[in-house]
């Protein structure tokens, strides 16, 4: 192999446009709605928090017009097409299964919901109503991520035998805030740890073996864990996350004609270097779009608009098993840390 594949990134503009709405205009919810507005035809049409003061001023600095002091008034908007969930952990499961109710299409951030059997809730709710929905899983749907997606499809790799990813970031001791709050999803596996789990998800497919260690904070949360991830053919993932320490956010894929190392951050826009058995140089890929860090959240919403236009009610490249197979490993792991379920 000379040359990369095409990446299949659903294009920023020229697509299906369609009217957003945002729930809990929080600091996610602002980073998707710049880039949204910055980097695509995408729009977001409205905005809800439980405080309309806050929701007020969102509208307010990103020229959005309808802004309501309730999530169900939002959802009730005959003028709104999806719903965008942005709410801490604790508070998808509701917000989705609220906003699938009311007959929208939902987009939901990482992760879908606390627990497998809330994601599986909320895929029965979405199947039954005919709706579109889909976890905000946006390193997915990132132009490197699809050209890797075809390297692996196409077996130029060859047989897949060692994953490696980790996300460690330093999040300041505080009791009461969402990270260290059990009430809230609060801990490493939920908030960052579901980015590394996702990518052997990815690489590998559903495991056949999780071992999980790792330490509890003082709140009862898990500070950090290490996850060792088998399948049934032998591949392995070593997976790493913390809230304790900061880690490069590196991952690779290593098989046996080839390897694989993504820039850090692996789950942001930017490349890749291919080494392959043999060859005297390696590969280089890069994104050859300006977009950085969280510029990267609008190909997910673009993707989904797309998806949509084209009928579907999942997506192709991130279905909702997919979630739940990733909250299944969450679930497992949490479970061997002695966190209760």
């Amino acid at each position: 192999m000379d040359h990369f594949p095409e990446s299949s990134a659903t294009p920023l503009r020229g697509g299906p446009a369609l009217r957003w709405g945002v729930l809990a205009p929080g600091r996610i919810a602002a980073a998707f709605v710049e880039t949204l507005h910055a980097n695509s035809d995408q729009r977001m049409h409205a905005v809800a928090s439980r405080s309309y003061e806050r929701a007020a001023a969102f509208g307010t600095r990103f020229g959005i017009d309808r802004v309501y002091g309730s999530y169900t008034q939002l959802v009730a908007d005959p003028g709104i097409d999806i719903v965008y969930v942005a709410a801490p952990h604790s508070e998808h499961r509701a917000l989705a299964l609220l906003a699938i109710a009311a007959g929208k299409h939902v987009l939901i951030e990482k992760p879908i919901a606390l627990t497998a059997a809330e994601a599986r809730e909320i895929a029965e709710a979405a199947r039954a109503a005919g709706v579109f929905a889909m976890e905000a899983m946006w390193a997915r749907f990132l132009p490197q991520t699809t050209v890797i997606a075809t390297l692996l499809a196409d077996g130029m790799l060859g047989d897949i035998g060692l994953v490696a990813a980790d996300y460690g970031s330093i999040f300041d001791f505080d009791p009461v805030s969402r990270v260290y709050d059990p009430a809230l999803g609060g801990g490493a596996l939920l908030d960052l740890g579901v980015y590394p789990i996702w990518f052997a998800h990815f690489v590998l497919g559903r495991p056949s073996r999780v071992v999980a260690s790792g330490s509890i904070t003082s709140t009862g949360v898990d500070g950090q864990a290490a996850i060792l991830f088998s399948t049934q053919s032998g591949a392995e993932a070593q997976l790493s996350t913390s809230m304790i320490v900061s880690t490069p956010v590196r991952a690779t894929v290593s098989g046996s004609l080839a390897s694989v190392d993504i820039d850090a951050p692996f789950i942001a826009p930017g490349g890749f270097t291919l080494y392959r058995d043999g060859a005297d140089e390696p590969l280089r890929w890069d994104d050859p779009t300006p977009l950085r860090w969280r510029d990267g959240l609008v190909w997910q919403a673009v993707a989904a608009a797309q998806h949509i236009a084209d009928g579907m009610t999942e997506s192709p490249l991130h279905p909702l098993d997919v979630s739940i197979a990733v909250l299944e490993t969450i679930d497992e792991a949490r479970r061997q840390l002695g966190l209760p379920e």
